[in-house]
């Protein structure tokens, strides 16, 4: 059987994959597939938090989160208007260390135009009535942050490319991926693809994709959990998210009533195909404690679920997106280190720019230029995966 052809082939159809493909097709890039062993969202996108937020170290990804945002909005006031809620977000310390990071983070965040306030400890309890803060030493408040359903967006991205006639391959196990007469070509069954160029945007597993085809990068796959609770009394939509800096948990609310509780994050590498999916008892009674010291109002919520993903890593706590060194029209779309659903909307938009323009585009690629994979050349650093959810830059954020 002869070979399908396409100009793109994207290797994962996780929210980063999908929404690559809507934007390669509404900028007629084409013939696009998208191919993945599972279904969408199966992977990191579907376990995922959803916390589309503003409060963050690093102005690229800053202005990415914004370009997320108002792209989520809009797609779900035209298909799903419960995939999005503006419900704003606090996060907050008792450690008068911390306190002073957060107020000198809230400062920068201003200069970057995010709309961010501090906010005093009753204010917090009158959004989170079912928190105690009485011994908070500082806290900030971003009313403009929203929560998303990641399944939802990335169906929503998957449908809207579909219609457009993005051809999706899944459900079928990857037979090779590689590159053969100046094409790249994936094989699975019977059914080969080959085309001009391929984006792997496969979350954990890019690692070992880039490993067999000769062309690895610094990625470190990680373990974090999360659990849905049913509170006695149900949750508004629109309560805020929030974080805990000292506790390292944070709540976000869920559907008919729930919420989200994390973040039980595992800074070792591990691997994707035989990570633990469940959470942990350690995890489990983590935010019980937790519960119990800042939200005993939610102490006695029930327990629906716990659950784990992997998130991937870099060296530097940017993504790797862009052109691979050395592979002509192998490009990257991963490394998000536990944001990918924050920024997938923003840089999907990026890439599809560049992809558009061709390689030799510099003014597209300056879009991608903090987190280009040629940044890291030689050996390859050893590292080991480090917080993302910080308000503080550098290679070892303490808070």
């Amino acid at each position: 059987m002869p070979d399908d052809r396409a100009e793109v082939i994207v290797l994962g159809a996780g929210i980063a994959g999908c929404a690559l493909a809507y934007h390669l097709i509404e900028r007629k890039v084409g013939p696009v597939v998208v191919y993945d062993p599972r279904t969408p969202s199966a992977g990191a996108t579907g376990r995922a938090a959803g916390i589309v937020t503003q409060q963050l170290w690093d102005r690229w990804d800053v202005d990415v989160s914004r370009e997320s945002k108002v792209e989520y909005a809009r797609l779900a006031r035209l298909r799903d208007p419960t995939a999005f809620t503006e419900n704003g977000f606090a996060r907050w310390t008792r450690n008068p260390e911390a306190a002073a990071i957060l107020q000198v983070a809230a400062d920068r965040l201003r200069s970057w135009g995010v709309r961010v306030e501090s906010i005093e400890p009753d204010a917090l309890a009158r959004r989170v009535p079912w928190g105690r803060f009485d011994d908070v030493r500082g806290a900030i408040w971003s009313p403009d942050d929203a929560v998303v359903t990641p399944s939802a967006i990335t169906e929503i991205y998957a449908e809207s490319a579909r219609s457009r006639g993005v051809d999706f391959w899944l459900g079928t196990p990857l037979g090779s991926f590689r590159k053969e007469e100046g094409a790249w070509t994936v094989s699975s069954g019977a059914r080969s693809v080959r085309a001009r160029r391929a984006v792997i945007a496969a979350g954990a597993w890019s690692k070992e994709l880039l490993r067999q085809i000769g062309h690895p990068l610094p990625l470190a796959p990680y373990r974090t959990q999360a659990a849905l609770l049913r509170p006695t009394t149900a949750c508004p939509p629109d309560l805020p998210s929030v974080h805990d800096i000292d506790l390292d948990v944070y709540v976000r609310p869920e559907s008919n009533g729930r919420i989200m509780a994390g973040d039980g994050t595992e800074l070792v590498e591990v691997d994707p195909e035989t990570f633990r999916t469940g959470g942990d008892e350690t995890f489990v009674t983590h935010l019980a404690e937790s519960f119990d010291t800042r939200f005993p109002g939610w102490a006695d919520a029930e327990l629906v679920r716990a659950w784990a993903g992997v998130c991937t890593s870099t060296p530097d706590r940017r993504p790797m997106v862009g052109p691979v060194p050395s592979a002509e029209g192998l490009y990257t779309l991963t490394g998000f280190n536990g944001f990918g659903v924050m920024r997938a909307g923003g840089i999907a938009q990026r890439l599809a720019a560049v992809l558009a323009a061709g390689e030799g585009s510099r003014s597209e690629l300056d879009g991608l230029a903090p987190v280009l994979p040629g940044r890291f050349r030689g050996a390859l650093p050893a590292f080991r995966p480090r917080p993302g959810f910080t308000l503080e830059s550098g290679d070892n954020p303490r808070f």
